[in-house]
Order: C-alpha cells, then structure tokens, then sequence
C-alpha cells in the first residue's frame, strides 16, 4: 500500500473544527463572531438566566486603596440585587436581575463577590486584552466568559439587561455606560433604568446639563439615567423606575 501520510498530515485533511488555522483565518471571523454569541448565549440558558442587572465600574479599585469606598459599596449592591431581585430563583426556576460585570477586578469582582455573599450565582464577561486580563474569584465559574470581540461582550452586556449600574471609573466604564445610553436613546433597546452611583463623582467628571444646554442632546434624554448617592440609593432608584423580578411585560421590545 503506498505511503499516504501526507494526505493524512495535511492541514486540508482537518476536520474544519478542529483546524485552528482555519478557524482564525481572516475568512473566518464571521464564524468566529457567532460562536462567541452562541457558546454564552446557551450556557445562560441553560443557568435560566432571563435577565440580568449589569454593573460597571473601575479595575483599579481594591478594598485597601483610596478606592476601597467604592469597592465596598459595590459588593454591598451585588449582595441586596441578588438578594432582592430574583436571582436566587423566585419563578419557576427562572432567575432573573442576576449580577453581570466585565468579569475583572475592582468594581467589577466586588459586584461579583457580593452576589457570592448572597449565595446567588453571577457572570463574568471577560475580555481578552493586551494585558491579560484574569477572571475575578468571586464570579459563578460555568457563566465566566471570555470574549475577543467587544462587539459581542456588549451584546451580551445588553441583551438581558434589565437595568445597568455605573460605579466610578475611567475610559472603559465611560465607553460602556454611553454604548448603553446611545442603544436606549436610538430606541436599539428597551429603556431600562440606569443609575450612576455616587453623585459627586459623576457630576464632577461629566456635565451632562451642558450637553444639553449646548444642544447636542434632547432636555429629555437627561432622564434616561438617575444619580444615586450609594448601593441602596441606588436599589431605591432601580424600584422606583420600575425593576422588578420577573419577565418583562407583553410587547417589551428586546434588543435590535
């Protein structure tokens, strides 16, 4: 019989799912793009998670820096959302306002670590980045992800979002908390309430009445978001703007 192991050693005679030179060929990023939707779209499913409640918030803060304050508060508001919210499995199964952060360290491991206090399961959606980031301790290990496309994350981020807390942070929390706005404004998804924690950080960093004033916004999209002094500040607000455990109301509109 004569030598075929050059057919069989051939990367042409891969299965194509199991050939990494195909599946990260350039050709194939549309492939890729689906298959980072899919893998974390049916691993919610099968945790039953039908809404979550999204937090975001700086890296940097550790519970011994001069952001501890926040970190503190963080881990308060993952514990009393997962308490109070429905994560903890209050209809049929179903949870519902599950804590969903970037998956990180700071703000977003102490969101994480405070649903863990409550004995609530919460998602981490990681991203891989230049400078690798790691999966905070504290995030349920079957709902951590890790994304390469932020386009994706952020799909993920909003499609079960029920509503979105912004903690203080930096670029990536401001690039985050204005993709939301900008899908709520564009009527891309359904207006669900969101608060920014911590008032006199927010209305230093931002003056959003200029934006207004100035003409770049409608006066009325000043209400597409609440300020809110501290973590249970911040539960009343989500209430009072109509959170609740549970599906959505008939004709809610998901995601464009």
């Amino acid at each position: 019989m004569a030598d075929n192991s050059l057919q069989k050693n051939s990367t042409a005679f891969r299965l194509p799912a199991l050939d990494p030179d195909f599946l990260l060929a350039d050709s194939m990023r549309g492939v890729r793009l689906q298959l980072e939707y899919a893998k974390a779209e049916e691993r919610l499913r099968t945790w039953t998670v039908r809404s979550t409640v999204v937090v975001f918030g700086s890296a940097r803060a550790r519970p011994s820096n001069q952001l501890a304050r926040w970190y503190e508060d963080a881990r308060r508001f993952g514990k009393l959302v997962s308490e109070r919210g429905g994560a903890l499995i209050s209809d049929h199964g179903i949870r519902d306002n599950v804590i969903a952060t970037g998956g990180g360290p700071g703000i977003m491991e102490a969101a994480n670590r405070g649903a863990a206090d409550a004995g609530a399961p919460s998602i981490g959606f990681n991203i891989g980045l230049p400078h690798e980031q790691e999966p905070n301790a504290y995030s349920t290990p079957d709902l951590t992800f890790q994304f390469h496309y932020f386009a994706i994350r952020k799909l993920h981020f909003a499609m079960r979002a029920n509503a979105l807390v912004a903690f203080p942070g930096g670029f990536g929390t401001l690039d985050e908390l204005f993709e939301l706005l900008t899908l709520i404004q564009t009527n891309k998804m359904p207006p669900v309430p969101v608060i920014l924690v911590d008032k006199s950080y927010w209305t230093r960093v931002i003056n959003f009445e200029t934006l207004a004033v100035d003409g770049m916004i409608d006066p009325a999209d000043l209400d597409l978001f609440s300020l809110a002094d501290d973590s249970e500040g911040a539960w009343q607000e989500l209430v009072r703007r109509g959170l609740k455990a549970g599906p959505r109301p008939p004709g809610y509109p998901s995601i464009q």
